[in-house]
């Protein structure tokens, strides 16, 4: 009897098994960690939603409050930005620049591999950073409410970039482009040690390889973080200042409206709260000449003060009203361009999320932007529903007649979306609520009408995916803010605006001239 054959087999059948439970375990440990993931994201933006309404309902009735509930919802922010952009790095969603898309073949998997490269290397620069910021703050006493100590809620930022970081060092190829870019960020690490009076050279080569970076599709916040870490390795400044101006995200009483009025957004354009209102503007403008296109104009406007992108609205509605468009004589050219361009009017009009960027950004009060924006934005949809109407008028072509039955009936049907405009409105200029409570209420009203009201989706089946969908779309815009203060933060210590200032004071006089360079 062969006794070695039959060790031989056991020990394959031994060694197949062990690699298919290890292959099972480390799926089960994936799965679970994806899980956990998406989970504390969701948890983190109901928890958004649910503590001002709590606030809200809470002083009402009683008269009491959570202490420190709005420290909460704003290191939530924090939360949510880091989150979101690692579920962003995860399924490469990130913003950047379009030059790559011309190139073709090994062009463009080069600029890929450059891309990803500086990606990284800059991620986990931001993730050091981040971790010393972390060590510095440990020994503090500041505390969120009267529990959780400050430094808790900082601990997502050195997560965050590192779980970025290795993202995007996964979707380099296995091989040499990996071996190089782990070499790159050794190589990075070990610049801490240069010495600090031979930086400056290091600066204009520095640039070159970030703006290589910027052109072959690195994201947008990579470039900034890039930018900020170089000019400040150039001066010999620690670079903790990087994160200490993200960490703003968490100390500021504003921002958090931001993934609030995104996760309102999501919600009603992944139900048909688009198909609604197009019915509506279609009853009520398709009797006039061009009332087809002066409906698109005025639906993407409308819709866009819900979700605060145009990008979301070209999606919801693009497939809707290009159809009709074309259907009744519109140029491709002309129907494409109202669709792509009337989507923008409404970010001018509350609760825009750009106006609430901006106002955070210059310190300027939220209600008087909107109301700065609320002129020209119906001017500008006026002017395109003239050179609709002039459209229209030259096709001559067959309109549909006004029917106030018809239009009592979609009005009725369109009721809870078209209230909530008006509710935003009130709730913005009442004063009987803050900003960031006007958009929690927006954003439950939202969920409310979605699942419970119209039921076209499933909590079951179709919230965690919007919340992710959220997360990841706040992510993306939030960590651009993130590194963008931190390269402010840099321009403010090289007195950088005290300079353009004497530079524009000596060089210009005309205010109108200004205003054209401006």
């Amino acid at each position: 009897m062969d006794f070695r054959g039959s060790v031989s087999v056991l020990k394959i059948d031994n060694n197949g098994r062990f690699a298919d439970w290890l292959c099972q375990t480390a799926n089960a440990a994936k799965s679970f960690a994806r899980a956990a993931e998406d989970g504390l994201t969701g948890f983190a933006l109901l928890a958004m939603v649910a503590l001002p309404i709590i606030e809200v309902v809470g002083r009402a009735l009683i008269g009491a409050t959570i202490p420190g509930s709005i420290d909460y919802v704003r290191h939530l922010t924090l939360w949510v930005t880091f989150l979101g952009a690692g579920i962003a790095a995860k399924q490469q969603k990130h913003l950047a620049l379009g030059f790559a898309s011309f190139l073709k073949g090994r062009q463009r998997d080069a600029a890929s591999m450059i891309a990803g490269a500086v990606a990284t290397v800059v991620t986990l620069v931001l993730a050091w950073a981040s971790l010393e910021l972390l060590q510095a703050d440990r020994g503090a006493a500041t505390k969120l409410g009267a529990f959780i100590p400050q430094w808790i809620a900082e601990i997502i930022m050195p997560i965050g970039f590192a779980l970025i970081g290795v993202r995007l060092l996964t979707h380099a190829p296995v091989g040499w482009v990996r071996f190089a870019t782990v070499a790159a960020i050794l190589l990075t690490f070990a610049l801490a040690y240069w010495p600090e009076y031979a930086r400056s050279p290091l600066l204009f080569p520095g640039f070159g390889i970030v703006l290589v970076a910027a052109l072959a599709g690195a994201p947008i916040f990579v470039i900034l973080g890039a930018v900020a870490s170089l000019l400040f390795f150039v001066d010999a400044v620690p670079l903790a200042s990087i994160p200490a101006e993200a960490y703003r995200i968490g100390s500021n009483p504003i921002l958090p409206t931001i993934p609030l009025f995104t996760l309102a957004g999501t919600v009603l354009a992944a139900g048909k709260a688009s198909d609604r209102l197009a019915r509506l503007f279609q009853v009520l403008f398709g009797w006039i000449p061009g009332g087809t296109a002066v409906a698109t104009v005025t639906v993407c406007a409308f819709f866009t003060t819900f979700n605060g992108g145009s990008g979301v609205t070209i999606l919801a509605l693009g497939g809707l009203m290009l159809p009709i468009l074309l259907r009744q004589g519109y140029r491709e050219r002309f129907s494409i361009g109202a669709l792509t361009s009337s989507g923008s009017l409404g970010i001018l009009l509350p609760p825009s999320l750009l106006i609430i960027l901006y106002g955070v950004s210059a310190h300027t009060p939220l209600d008087r932007l909107f109301l700065a924006g609320m002129v020209p934005g119906f001017l500008l949809i006026a002017m395109f529903s003239i050179y609709a109407v002039y459209n229209g008028w030259r096709l001559r072509g067959e309109r549909r007649r006004f029917d106030v039955r018809e239009a009592l009936a979609v009005i009725w049907e369109a009721k809870w979306e078209v209230l909530l405009p008006i509710g935003v409105l009130f709730g913005i200029f009442s004063g009987y609520a803050t900003l960031v409570e006007v958009a929690a209420l927006v954003a439950a009203y939202a969920l409310v009408l979605e699942f419970f009201v119209h039921r076209e989706l499933s909590w079951q089946r179709d919230l965690s995916r919007l919340l992710i969908d959220a997360a990841i779309m706040i992510g993306g815009i939030m960590i651009i803010l993130a590194c963008a203060m931190g390269l402010t933060s840099y321009l403010i210590y090289a007195d950088v605006p005290t300079q353009a200032t004497a530079w524009v004071q000596a060089g210009i006089e005309s205010r109108w001239v200004f205003l054209l360079a401006l």
